[in-house]
């Protein structure tokens, strides 16, 4: 297995191959959209699903499209959610918003092209291994993984459950649902699509599956956190905006303190589901580990 800079490296020299020409009548389009895609990023989710193809025993090569098509995803959810109508933010990894950029109706249309562009890709890629009936379901098993948990019952029911709770009581059971599916499930998909790439069993997906499950949660509990103790100019977005808007933060319901408990106690679980790899699984502990002191 490769390194995170190794991964995230390959992932960046290959960040925008996939995006199309959308002819001239339309070149602003491929320029928003490539714009949010270059103005950096930890490209966390397709490295998790290259690692957790190639510990299943696949190749970087042919997990790179599903890699770069979450990439695309969340790089619409980020568009979107910078939006007026939604967070109202000025500035997303340092640099002004999408459409604090190109207006309002090109960044709409910029998260839509990257959206449909993804699910381009995660159904042309079966395809391509037609003669191969095992290897294309997997294929297929992994396009499905990865648009189901993006979709209307994954991460957009949890942008949903955000938006809402801005006008409700926050309770620990709507944080919950909004770290799951918010946030969780696109970082679940690249973990369980990348196996599934390569045939990976039950209990390898189900082990995978909770280590996900668990660091998506606290990669939203610390984002949390560092909406109220954060260094906005390390995190390179606006601070505060959780508590201006109404948000259902974990640390406004539980406080600062029990956010930090829960937090460990969700990244040593996530470790714990992987014990029985030992060595083998260190880029998946070590991970989780950094995500959990990470200050942006």
């Amino acid at each position: 297995m490769h390194s995170f800079d190794e991964y995230r490296k390959f992932v960046n020299n290959h960040l925008t191959d996939l995006i199309g020409d959308p002819g001239e009548e339309a070149s602003e389009l491929a320029d928003a959209m490539r714009y949010s895609l270059e103005v950096g990023g930890k490209r966390l989710r397709p490295a998790l699903l290259l690692a957790s193809s190639e510990f299943a025993g696949g190749s970087m090569d042919e997990a790179l499209p599903y890699a770069l098509a979450l990439e695309y995803i969340h790089t619409y959810s980020l568009i979107h959610d910078d939006l007026p109508a939604m967070d109202n933010d000025d500035l997303r990894r340092g640099k002004p918003t999408n459409h604090k950029v190109f207006g309002e109706a090109m960044a709409i249309l910029a998260g839509d092209g990257l959206l449909s562009t993804a699910a381009e890709i995660v159904t042309g890629q079966p395809l391509e291994y037609s003669s191969d009936a095992a290897k294309m379901r997997n294929h297929i098993r992994a396009a499905h993984e990865i648009m189901s948990r993006a979709g209307a019952a994954g991460m957009i029911a949890g942008q949903t459950a955000d938006i809402k709770g801005e006008k409700l009581e926050p309770t620990a059971d709507l944080i919950r649902f909004i770290e799951l599916h918010k946030t969780a499930d696109l970082i679940t998909a690249p973990v369980r699509a990348g196996l599934m790439l390569s045939g990976a069993d039950d209990d390898m997906l189900e082990r995978f599956t909770l280590y996900a499950r668990n660091i998506g949660v606290a990669f939203q509990i610390l984002d949390d956190i560092l909406d109220i103790e954060g260094d906005q100019a390390l995190l390179g977005k606006t601070l505060g905006k959780d508590a201006e808007q109404g948000k259902c933060n974990y640390a406004f319901v539980h406080g600062l303190e029990a956010a930090k408990k829960e937090l460990h106690r969700l990244t040593a679980e996530a470790k714990e589901a992987l014990a029985p790899y030992g060595d083998e699984a260190v880029f998946f502990t070590e991970l989780a580990d950094s995500l959990e002191t990470r200050d942006h």
